[in-house]
């Protein structure tokens, strides 16, 4: 088996697993009840500073803040990314104890949509005819779920354009950090909004984290490594396989999340909602298509000019964090 092989299976298994954790995350966030969201979020910034912090200090890898600290721009940046993800982490963590994990994983299919979306509107770029078409379809099934629903899926909604905007705004600062720096980063910004919360929650009496020991301290502290491992295998996983490769293993989050949801956590899905989320499952298989053909396309030209392996996207890849 050549090095290639062998580096292109290390990065799907690193893939799969951080996605398959992901997947898994509304188990985790049911068993850290009594919790609340506020206090699960202000927990996971801290523990996932600490940890950071921790790996850092271990690989002394500090070279990179300096010239950080000189690029105010970059730093305004990740300051708006850091507000966006936190948004999407508290309403996904609101969302599995409010019983909501469907509406969730509804989000996160909807997410390449509302990417491709913002894609045209913000920063100008043009759609293929698959692509305009999956959008189209995408839409409307967001209406025919607001229909048939009675109400607009918000949960789904902000969650879908909570993280495409986190995803836009890392592209928007060009050459971004590594995932390590960057998560680090965006929970040093985080840091003093978590320890009002905990503060807070403390003065209130709505604290958690001393109660039940010594197991819901432990998950609460290990809310940090659950967030950062997943963060570091699907770095990985980037670097190793196309990014047509990592379209299409991202549909395993949300699919875990479906299933989390109906079969584990005892949520009712409506035949109605299944017909919804049918209809945004047919926009994801034509944006999948026309991955996989646009992949080829540029795989082809380049064999054709002898450049070797073809690049499969511009810009980043953006970790899909719940």
């Amino acid at each position: 088996m050549g090095g290639d092989d062998r580096e292109s299976r290390r990065g799907v298994l690193a893939g799969l697993t951080a996605y398959a954790i992901w997947g898994a995350f509304p188990l985790y966030f049911h068993a850290l009840a009594p919790a609340g969201a506020w206090e699960i979020l202000a927990h996971r910034i801290l523990w996932t500073l600490v940890l950071c912090a921790v790996v850092l200090l271990a690989r002394r890898d500090l070279d990179w803040i300096r010239p950080l600290l000189l690029r105010p721009k970059m730093l305004g940046g990740i300051a708006i990314a850091a507000v966006l993800i936190a948004i999407n982490w508290v309403v996904y963590v609101g969302a599995v104890a409010a019983g909501q994990v469907t509406d969730a994983s509804l989000g996160y299919f909807l997410n390449p949509i509302v990417t491709v979306g913002l894609g045209v509107l913000v920063l100008g770029e043009r759609l293929r005819r698959l692509q305009w078409v999956a959008v189209a379809i995408g839409l409307a099934a967001g209406l025919y779920l607001s229909l048939v629903g009675g109400r607009v899926p918000w949960i789904a909604l902000t969650l879908a354009f909570s993280f495409a905007l986190y995803g836009l705004t890392k592209k928007k600062l060009g050459a971004t950090l590594a995932a390590l720096h960057g998560l680090t980063v965006e929970t040093v910004v985080l840091a003093p909004v978590a320890l009002g919360l905990i503060a807070w929650l403390g003065i209130t009496g709505n604290q958690t984290f001393t109660g039940g020991a010594p197991v819901h301290p432990t998950l609460l502290v290990l809310s940090g490594v659950v967030t950062a491992v997943p963060l570091l295998l699907f770095a990985a996983a980037a670097r190793r396989v196309p990014l047509t490769t990592i379209g299409l293993l991202q549909f395993v989050t949300p699919v875990l999340q479906l299933l989390c949801g109906v079969l584990l956590l005892g949520e009712e899905m409506s035949q109605a909602r299944w017909v919804g989320f049918g209809i945004v499952w047919l926009a994801l298989a034509l944006l999948t298509v026309d991955s996989l053909v646009e992949g080829g396309r540029r795989r082809s030209a380049a064999s054709r000019s002898g450049s070797g392996r073809a690049r499969t996207a511009d810009g980043e890849v953006c970790e899909p964090t719940p």
